[in-house]
């Protein structure tokens, strides 16, 4: 099965992108007590995996944010996978080959992001590298950081930045 990754740009995939990110973080591992929104979803650009079949149990079976905090320099955060697709192991892989590229792209030089612990064995074998042992809300985390020739520059044209968070 293919799955469809993709910048979140209508109305109705920004909502669906925020309403599955509060279920996994908000809900599901309670890292937040209401709400996951913060400031830097003011410049983050949302990106989603869709299902190939209609009708899906969640038409958005994961999502991930990327950002720029400082010029030519990305981050990718918030990644996570609807709970019924996570043993399918190509769709995070996927997102992240989307967030990388697609940042590649926009002129990244740069491209970091704070793994959990358990998942940083996956993201070693993606072509990233472990910069830091570090603690994100009271859990261990990595600092890791994208070898950017595995992941080339694509097509993709750079969006405006106009969501809402839900």
């Amino acid at each position: 099965m293919s799955y469809l990754f993709k910048l979140a740009i209508t109305p109705s995939e920004i909502s669906a992108y925020f309403a599955l990110r509060r279920a996994i973080f908000v809900v599901e591992q309670s890292l937040f007590s209401e709400s996951n929104v913060d400031e830097i979803d003011a410049i983050s650009h949302p990106i989603i995996a869709l299902s190939p079949i209609p009708n899906a149990i969640s038409p958005i079976l994961g999502i991930v944010r990327i950002y720029e905090p400082k010029p030519r320099l990305w981050y990718g955060g918030r990644l996570g996978v609807h709970p019924d697709y996570r043993r399918v192991g190509r769709i995070g892989k996927g997102l992240i080959h989307k967030a990388v590229t697609t940042a590649n792209t926009w002129g990244c030089e740069k491209f970091l992001a704070t793994v959990h612990l358990q998942n940083v064995r996956f993201f070693q074998r993606l072509h990233w590298n472990s910069l830091e042992e570090i603690t994100v809300y009271g859990l261990p985390h990595h600092l890791m950081e994208a070898d950017l020739s595995y992941y080339p520059a694509s097509s993709e044209l750079r969006s405006v930045l106009s969501q809402e968070a839900s």
